[in-house]
């Protein structure tokens, strides 16, 4: 999988597109990623275990790996991600400046 958690992606399809955050979790069995503060939608609750007082909560769901690309930390543009390796380090690049992602 390409995008990890904490890199910053950008929403290029869909209702949110345009919109970037930070990746808050992927999940890897059907390929999508939970964005903080994309695809927001709202949830009625009782009151009882999840909620106290209940009411209308903001949640964010998760949207299809295929609609987002990372944001490269160097030219902040997205980017397609390849890889690269020297030795035993594997590592990711932008594919459009060839600077290495990975810390």
């Amino acid at each position: 999988m390409k995008i990890r958690k904490e890199d910053k992606v950008k929403v290029i399809k869909g209702k949110d597109a345009g919109k970037s955050g930070k990746v808050l979790s992927v999940l890897r069995g059907s390929n999508k990623v939970l964005i903080e503060g994309v695809n927001v939608v709202k949830r009625h609750v009782k009151p009882g275990v999840v909620s106290k007082e209940g009411g209308v909560l903001s949640i964010e769901r998760p949207i299809s790996l295929a609609n987002v690309m990372m944001i490269c930390p160097k030219c902040t543009a997205p980017m397609r991600v390849g890889y690269k390796i020297d030795g035993d380090e594997k590592y990711r690049i932008c594919k459009r400046c060839g600077e290495k992602v990975d810390k």
